[in-house]
């Protein structure tokens, strides 16, 4: 695999982009150039532009122009989830390598269109899961496959405000309000027939205040627990049981999923307590593997792993592991040079595995209404 430097181009220049990616192209700045900002803020760009060592770097508030530019090998969609489906569909409209933030798309009609467009396409789709990247992660997953006999799993991922791990990044994003009306209404409306597609059309649910809430918190937070539970354990046979959250009281959700000898019980939301509590927990008859996650905001903070399990002489041993402090948006952005690099390369976060996750949101939503009526 021939040694280049990989162009990427940015679609969203908000605070995923300021607070994660941007900094992280720096931190990788002998295997990534950024080359293009895209934003319908020209403060935004102007800002994100400041933080990029590139004097060569060009900005527009036009998505085609990034996609087509010969200067671009990789678009980043980390725009509005409303518009990811949109950006991406363009990048493979120009065959370019498309690294999408999750949720790729809000809608399984969406995610299908994807699909077909990638099919018809010789560029690729490699969704943002980071947590499944991580160097923990990937260590409980050997760790569970020689666990035996599943007894019971925890997914748990309950949050402080967001706010709270940005003020302590050292990035110093910057919020901008300097869009148009006219990308205004076009973002309201593009919203509105996403969620009328989603809940209405493919689920039999009216789109209101409630509902909505609850399908934005799980194509967002949910997707990253959720993916990963796939990963770890496969798909759920079916759900016993699900609460969602409502648009004006506690933001919390939970589920317990059914799969062949064993559940899964699902618990997530945020509060004002600034601390990141999530983790995935697999538990077997003499031994048990926990995943524990920090808050991805703030660089640097390990994701552990913990093994609790009996000992040849009855004893009782944990161990904790820290692989690396290489945090996972680290480790994803590497395997996606890689990728880029080889197009052989097996994406594991593709296209096709997000559309699995539309259909456990489904699950939740469809079970977590009944209980609203």
């Amino acid at each position: 695999m021939a040694f280049r430097k990989v162009k990427i181009g940015i679609i969203g220049c908000g605070e995923v982009s300021q607070v994660i990616h941007i900094p992280n192209f720096q931190h990788l700045s002998d295997i990534f150039t950024v080359t293009y900002l895209c934003d319908v803020s020209a403060g935004a760009l102007e800002h994100c532009k400041s933080k990029i060592s590139n004097p060569n770097l060009c900005t527009t508030k036009n998505a085609e122009e990034l996609c087509q530019s010969g200067d671009v090998d990789v678009v980043l969609v980390a725009s509005n989830d409303a518009y990811h489906v949109p950006h991406i569909l363009l990048g493979l409209k120009y065959n370019k390598f498309v690294f999408c933030e999750k949720p790729m798309a809000l809608s399984l009609k969406d995610a299908e269109v994807v699909l077909e467009a990638e099919r018809l396409s010789s560029g690729r789709v490699m969704v943002g899961y980071m947590r499944r990247y991580a160097g923990a992660f990937l260590d409980a997953i050997n760790e569970i496959g020689g666990i035996g006999e599943i007894s019971h799993a925890t997914v748990r991922d309950i949050l402080g405000p967001n706010s709270c791990f940005i003020s302590q990044s050292g990035t110093f994003p910057k919020k901008f309000s300097d869009h148009s009306e006219d990308d205004a209404a076009e973002l309201a409306t593009r919203t509105r027939q996403a969620l009328e597609q989603a809940l209405t059309v493919e689920l039999g649910i009216p789109v209101n205040p409630t509902t909505a809430n609850m399908w934005q918190h799980l194509t967002g937070l949910a997707s990253h627990d959720l993916s990963a539970m796939r990963e770890c354990l496969g798909m759920p046979a079916k759900i016993l049981g699900a609460s969602i959250c409502s648009d004006t009281g506690p933001q919390f959700w939970s589920a317990l999923f059914k799969y062949t000898g064993f559940a899964v019980c699902y618990e997530s939301g945020w509060d004002e307590i600034p601390r990141f509590d999530a983790s995935i927990e697999v538990f077997g008859k003499t031994k048990t593997v926990k995943i524990c996650y920090d808050t991805p905001y703030v660089k640097g903070l390990p994701t552990t792993m913990v093994v609790r399990q009996l000992g040849p002489n009855g004893e009782y041993i944990e161990s904790t592991v820290r692989k690396t402090y290489e945090d996972p948006f680290t480790l994803e952005m590497k395997e996606l040079y890689e990728s880029v690099l080889d197009n052989k390369k097996i994406i594991k976060t593709t296209a096709t595995d997000a559309l699995a996750d539309i259909k456990i949101f489904q699950m939740i939503m469809k079970t977590g209404y009944t209980q609203l009526l």
